[in-house]
């Protein structure tokens, strides 16, 4: 049970910073603790990692997709799609993050 409450919290968490809407630096902060700290209590097996891989090839198409927007947005948004796509990249680099810290915890193992 602790293993979906935690992905669920995961995927919520990124659901909220990988969203459109701006949060504030304060909101950003917290939401990226509290990422954070649910990644760490799931960085002990194989399973994980393959649950944190494919929530990081999932985000990487998600920033090639907002990437793609981004570029062909009206020069009139550009400013707001510039800070969205800024924010995705900073989502992904701590699931990214994770990743390498996970398997590198798993590789220790073997």
């Amino acid at each position: 049970m602790h293993r979906f409450v935690a992905r669920a919290n995961i995927d919520h968490y990124l659901g909220l910073l990988n969203s459109d809407v701006m949060l504030s630096a304060d909101k950003r902060a917290t939401l990226i603790k509290l990422l954070i700290a649910e990644e760490d209590q799931l960085s002990h097996d194989l399973e994980q990692l393959e649950f944190a891989e494919t929530r990081a090839a999932r985000g990487r198409e998600r920033l090639k997709r907002v990437r793609q927007l981004r570029d062909a947005a009206d020069p009139a948004d550009r400013v707001n799609a510039d800070r969205l796509v800024a924010n995705i990249e900073e989502a992904q680099n701590l699931v990214e993050g994770f990743c390498h810290r996970l398997r590198e915890k798993v590789n220790s193992r073997l």
